[in-house]
Parts: C-alpha cells; sequence; structure tokens
C-alpha cells in the first residue's frame, strides 16, 4: 500500500519527471523534463510508476515509425506501480498495465507517473516483482490476443511458435502449455537454460539446416499442426509452416518486413479449411488490455508462465541509452527503473 503523503502530493498535482521527445528521430531526441501535474478526473486513475519495460515498438514510435504519434510526446506501453490517485477502492494497489493507445496516443509509462482511463486498471500479481511485471505487457497480451482470441487454440492440439526465443514467441509457448497443448518451438542453434520455451517444457527444434516441412510432417505422424504463430515473418519459414497445417489449421501472425511478400498456395490452404490470421496488440487501447492481464495473472501467481528476465535495468536519467540498448537488439527486458 502506498503512503498517505504520496497519495495527498499526487492528488496535489504535484510535477513529475517524464522522458519526452519534440521530434522523431534516434534516442538521443529524448529528454527527461518536469512535467505539470496531471488531472484524473471523470473517474480515471494516476499511478505512480515503479517499472516500465522498453519494446521494439517504443523504439520506432520515437523514430517516427508509428503514423499515429504526434509529438511531443512521453512514450511507454508497459508499466507496473501504484495506484496513488482515483477511484477508492483501488488506492494503494498494486498494478500492471499495457496499452497501444498509451504512448502514441497518449502519453505513456516512461514518466514518474501515468494517467489511465476509467477500466484500466489490472491488480499486479504478488509473485512477481515490480520490475518483472512491467516487463510482461505487451508480449504477453501480444500472444494471448494471437493465440487464445483469435486462433482459438484447444487443448491437445499442437502450436508451431517460430521466433520462439523472442519475447512473444516465449509468452506463446507459456500460454499454450498452460492450455494443455504440445508446443513445437522453433529456434537457430543453442537456446539457453532461461528461455521461457524451455523452462514450460516445449518441445524445441533447431531449424537451422533442415527441411523444416518435412521436418514437421514427421514429428505429427504426417497429421500437420493446428496452430502456427508466426513472430518472424519471414517467406522461408512461412511457406513450410503453412504447408506443414493440418485440416482447420490457423496460422497467426504478428510480424514481417516493410514491402516483402510471401506465397501461398491457394488450392491446398482452402481445402484443408485453413485460416490466416493477423494479429496487432497496437489496436488494444489499456482499459481493453487490463481484462487480458488480469486473466493472465494467475498463471503467474501459479508459476506456470515464468518470470521474464530482466537483462538491463536504466534509471529514468539514463532513458536515451536505455532506448539505445533495445535498439540494439538487446537479449532478455531493458526496463526503467521510476521509484
Amino acid at each position: 500500500m502506498t503512503s498517505e503523503p504520496d497519495v495527498a502530493e499526487a492528488q496535489a498535482g504535484a510535477e513529475y519527471r517524464a522522458a519526452r521527445f519534440g521530434a522523431f528521430g534516434g534516442p538521443d531526441v529524448l529528454d527527461v523534463v518536469a512535467m505539470p501535474g496531471l488531472d484524473v478526473a471523470h473517474g480515471g486513475a494516476l499511478v505512480r510508476v515503479h517499472a516500465a519495460s522498453i519494446n521494439p515498438s517504443d523504439v520506432k514510435n520515437v523514430a517516427g515509425r508509428m503514423r499515429q504519434t504526434k509529438p511531443p510526446r512521453t512514450p511507454g506501453r508497459d508499466f507496473s506501480g501504484v495506484v496513488v490517485a482515483g477511484p477508492a477502492g483501488w488506492l494503494g494497489a498494486e498494478v500492471w498495465g499495457t496499452g497501444g493507445d498509451i504512448g502514441f496516443l497518449r502519453d505513456g509509462s516512461h514518466a514518474e507517473y501515468v494517467a489511465l482511463p476509467p477500466g484500466a486498471l489490472s491488480r499486479k500479481p504478488a509473485s512477481l516483482t515490480y520490475a518483472e511485471a512491467g516487463a510482461v505487457g505487451v508480449n504477453y497480451v501480444t500472444a494471448w490476443i494471437g493465440l487464445v482470441e483469435y486462433a482459438a487454440q484447444k487443448p491437445r492440439e499442437t502450436v508451431l511458435v517460430l521466433g520462439a526465443t523472442g519475447g512473444v514467441g516465449g509468452a506463446v509457448c507459456a500460454i499454450a502449455r498452460r492450455r494443455g497443448a504440445r508446443v513445437i518451438a522453433c529456434v537457430r542453434g543453442a537456446v539457453a537454460e532461461d528461455a521461457v520455451c524451455r523452462q514450460v517444457g516445449a518441445e524445441v527444434l533447431d531449424i537451422t539446416g533442415i527441411d523444416l516441412d518435412a521436418t514437421l510432417a514427421e514429428m505429427t505422424g504426417g497429421r500437420g499442426v493446428d496452430v502456427v504463430y508466426d513472430g518472424v515473418g519471414t517467406p522461408g519459414l512461412f511457406e513450410p509452416a503453412v504447408a506443414a497445417l493440418a485440416c482447420g489449421g490457423r496460422v497467426v501472425c504478428i510480424a514481417g518486413a516493410p514491402g516483402e511478400k510471401v506465397p501461398l498456395e491457394l488450392i491446398p490452404f482452402y481445402r484443408k479449411e485453413a485460416r490466416l490470421i493477423g494479429a496487432d496488440s497496437l489496436k488494444r487501447g489499456v482499459a481493453a488490455c487490463a481484462p487480458i492481464l488480469d486473466a493472465l495473472a494467475e498463471g503467474f501467481l501459479s508459476g506456470a508462465y515464468p518470470p521474464p528476465v530482466i537483462a538491463q535495468a536504466w534509471p529514468l536519467a539514463d532513458v536515451a541509452h536505455a532506448y539505445a540498448a533495445v535498439a540494439a537488439g538487446t537479449r532478455g527486458r531493458v526496463i526503467l527503473t521510476l521509484a
């Protein structure tokens, strides 16, 4: 629980520090500035941010690759912290969150405080630290939307994950395993023991130099896979993965390269009654993501979902260095610590 002085200070609208960019560019365009106190009228809430991860989409946002964003803006999608103003039943609650609107259409979480609309609050699992909880959002929400809502994955189905060592790929492995699926995690080369795909018991398949289509046919006894979750979006993997679909199979795609096309032979695709589904978590605002986080919480409380591996933690004052680390492709989660 937060202290009463903290709540009073927040309600008084005290200045706070925030990462800010006034023009698009590299990490060096970010400055830490003093901002006027936030207004949380109309049933909203004010959260004192303790930790906030930096996602590749945040880096792209600052670089100007998100058309919906107009600077000046405070970036940041994921966060964890404490409610210091808002609905009485939430005061002092430890919360976590993410959203495709905060940091883009409204100021985001890379600040000491973030203002949230009604319905955006979700209680942080007690099993996670603030740093871990602040690094969950985008990856697990994106995985949930594609796997559970769109592909409607069922127990005993086989799920193939392309890009299984990535943040979303690992989350897909964890969610699918908890939902009773057989998971085949496609990787390249050696995989660390603390990789999520290993921790949750997925079958790790090194696809370096193999005939993926033939290998998957052998692994599934010729039946094929029920769900392909494609977090890579390259023709060399997309085509054999689609060929490996079982009847009624679904392909969820969350990645691709600008201008790049992938081949799709239509006759076998429609004869299998297969489906190709795009999933974009940026379409879900922070209030729409809160129920998903509520549903995910029990998986972290039970230990079915391992906590995120924090690779680097930076203070807000070093936000440009933290963004540069994500832009360079740092493995593991990079977070800002604000409390």
